[in-house]
């Protein structure tokens, strides 16, 4: 049975990750490039990020003021109640900036610090993602009802398709692009989608086999790890490690291991 206060979390996330999702997607100019009226097209994209942070953090006070908050955009608050928001209102900013469709607000609830409930929004995609710890993974979208999410099976790591990110640091940028140079060859292709909590939930989806990444802060991995998870992924980080700044790794369970393995002997953990 669904504890009544995930249920609760669960709801009030995809409420909120709805009216933010619409809020970036309908107040989004149709070219940024005209529509900034100060110093860049950035500025622009900063003010909508910070705008759907506030819209979510409102919301999320007005029905549970004693939660805490992590928030991307410095909407961070202490809470008495147990429970932890961790939310990135806008998650792909370059993809938003430049009229691509995967972008996503990502929300996750954590419950004495385990995550217990997540929800990824993709407005442009028409398709939401949530989890319950627990209770599996599930999405809405252009298809009728809600629909379960099941990772794909896994096939050899040569045919496996995995996603990855670059970090904006040119130096680790550097080393990332040699990494997957090594990598290219021993897999059947590397994705770069440009938000890390739509390829997590690609892999739920089965869209994915693998994803891999450095540099992630925890508001870019709580909902969707969960999501991942749930729809019977494998998640970590260097070996025996929790996903983290240093390395996030993600997988279908035959997968995981020698896609982590690789990844552990080509140094992806560091620069």
């Amino acid at each position: 049975m669904t504890d009544p206060l995930h249920t609760e979390l669960l709801q009030l996330a995809r409420e909120a990750a709805r009216r933010a999702g619409e809020l970036l997607r309908d107040g989004r100019p149709a070219d940024l490039e005209v529509a900034a009226t100060k110093s860049s097209p950035i500025d622009v994209v900063t003010e909508m990020d910070i705008a759907a942070e506030k819209l979510i953090t409102g919301l999320i006070a007005e029905h549970r003021p004693d939660d805490g908050v992590l928030g991307e955009e410095g909407g961070t608050t202490e809470g008495t109640s147990g429970v932890r928001w961790v939310i990135d209102p806008l998650d792909g900013t370059v993809n938003y900036l430049y009229g691509l469709p995967t972008w996503a607000v990502s929300i996750a609830a954590e419950q004495d610090g385990e995550t217990v409930v997540g929800v990824v929004a993709a407005p442009m995609r028409d398709e939401t993602y949530h989890a319950v710890r627990g209770g599996g993974a599930r999405a809405t979208g252009a298809w009728a009802g809600e629909r379960t999410l099941t990772c794909r099976p896994s096939p050899p790591l040569d045919r496996a398709l995995v996603s990855t990110g670059f970090n904006y640091v040119t130096e680790v940028r550097t080393h990332q692009a040699d990494v997957a140079q090594r990598l290219i060859p021993l897999l059947r292709d590397i994705r770069r989608g440009g938000s890390a909590a739509v390829d997590l939930c690609d892999l739920a989806c089965g869209r994915l086999d693998g994803y891999y990444e450095r540099g992630l802060h925890p508001w870019d991995l709580a909902a969707g790890d969960l999501i991942a998870r749930e729809a019977g992924a494998l998640t970590g980080g260097r070996p025996g490690e929790r996903p983290s700044w240093d390395l996030a790794v993600a997988a279908t369970p035959g997968v995981f291991e020698p896609l982590q393995r690789l990844l552990e002997d080509f140094g992806a953990w560091h620069d």
